[in-house]
């Protein structure tokens, strides 16, 4: 990014080892299905921002990469392990996951791939019951407990 860029995005990795802002709007957020984002992410599914890389910098630390395949490199924290994106090589554009955004609430998926993989259940889950974490855990346990998560914002 150059100086004059503004960054409007900014996230990083749980422990804060790595960090990055991004100045211009996502191209595109999506959700992938597909098995190797399953087994990358160790979820049911990956969320990615689209990002061009002029738009894009490592403000703290630089991250691990892995090689997953022949055409892509996903890079992740080698402190605490956090996954933080997919890129093709030589590609145009790096895709950070969404939920390492400080503000992962403004990154609302419009498009899914991969969905030959789609696990059956992910359809309805916001139909399950569900629990606040200080419900689940209750106030008490929640008092007691020490974070050792880096805050959302330096």
């Amino acid at each position: 990014m150059t100086e004059a860029s503004k960054t409007v995005l900014t996230g990083g990795c749980q422990c804060g080892a790595i960090r990055f802002a991004v100045s211009g709007a996502p191209a595109r957020i999506s959700i992938c299905h597909c098995r190797m984002c399953q087994k990358a992410s160790g979820a049911p599914f990956a969320s990615f921002a689209d990002i061009e890389h002029a738009d894009f910098s490592w403000t703290r630390g630089q991250p691990a990469a892995f090689k997953s395949s022949s055409i892509a490199e996903r890079d992740f924290c080698r402190d605490c392990g956090t996954p933080l994106s997919f890129r093709r090589i030589d590609g145009p554009r790096i895709e950070i996951m969404t939920g390492t955004f400080d503000r992962p609430d403004r990154l609302v998926p419009t498009r899914q791939y991969g969905t030959e993989s789609r696990l059956g259940w992910v359809v309805g889950i916001s139909n399950l019951p569900s629990q606040t974490t200080t419900q689940n855990y209750g106030p008490e346990k929640m008092g007691g407990i020490v974070s050792h998560q880096h805050p959302d914002h330096d």
